[in-house]
């Protein structure tokens, strides 16, 4: 969600502010829970290889894993709807815009970047705050977040549940919760970590999620949208001055509008 976010100098390089210290620290909850989450729960579900079996163990037995699981599970929780509590609250008070719904300019820009990646444009998709990728994790692992934690409380209170609900419902929330986590590991383990460390665009590592500010320069090529809301001017303006920057520092001459990927 895109709150008032204004641009400083910091070291002689001018960054953007684009996370709250709130945000910072909420991204270390989510880390910190997450970690615990997937030990715990997925030496459970692959007890039967060595690593599960060693790690249950030093844990001090299943029980142990089970209640550091379920305890890190309300942690998780709490974080959950502390966020979209904060998230609704902010958009209805109008302190912040829904920049993180999905719209169809996002459908366009995937079509575009497909286009830009084989040859057919000249330039990356101009994204706002949040690109199309960036939309589609968070949603995934949201969406994701709240159907564990439902799944969660059933697996935890079964006999409450099973007063109302029929018995099938049992198994089916341990089916969802289990294939579910694991989606949501491979998400973080594959797509997340690569965006976040290995990608060319970031390496060795994208830190502002740590920090709170991310480089003008990188505003400019991947939210340039946001970028021009910020400084106040219009896209195509903020493109052919960032085109002539990049040129000058290549020793290049400057040419026309045509922008950055």
């Amino acid at each position: 969600m895109r709150k008032g976010t204004g641009a400083e100098m910091e070291k002689g390089k001018r960054k953007i502010r684009r996370f709250s210290v709130f945000r910072i620290y909420e991204h270390w909850l989510v880390i910190l829970t997450s970690v615990v989450l997937f030990a715990t729960g997925l030496s459970q579900r692959f007890w039967h290889m060595d690593s599960a079996q060693w790690f249950i163990l030093k844990m001090g037995g299943v029980d142990n894993v089970r209640w550091v699981h379920r305890y890190a599970g309300l942690l998780f929780s709490f974080g959950l709807i502390l966020h979209v509590s904060v998230a609704v609250a902010n958009v209805l008070k109008r302190k912040w815009s829904p920049s993180i719904m999905i719209t169809k300019d996002d459908f366009r820009h995937a079509i575009h970047n497909m286009r830009y990646y084989f040859g057919l444009e000249n330039h990356a998709a101009r994204c706002d705050r949040y690109d199309y990728m960036e939309k589609f994790e968070y949603w995934t692992i949201l969406v994701g977040g709240f159907l564990m934690t439902a799944t969660g409380v059933v697996l935890w209170l079964p006999t409450l549940f099973t007063r109302f609900l029929p018995g099938e419902t049992i198994p089916a929330a341990k089916a969802l919760h289990s294939n579910e986590a694991l989606v949501i590991f491979l998400l973080n383990a594959i797509w997340h970590i690569y965006n976040s460390i290995f990608s060319p665009e970031v390496f060795p590592l994208d830190t502002s999620i740590f920090t709170g500010y991310i480089s003008r320069e990188r505003m400019l090529r991947e939210h340039p949208v946001e970028l021009a809301a910020i400084e106040g001017v219009d896209l195509e303006e903020l493109l052919k001055s960032g085109k002539k920057e990049t040129d000058a520092g290549k020793g290049g001459p400057a040419s026309a509008p045509g922008v950055t990927g």
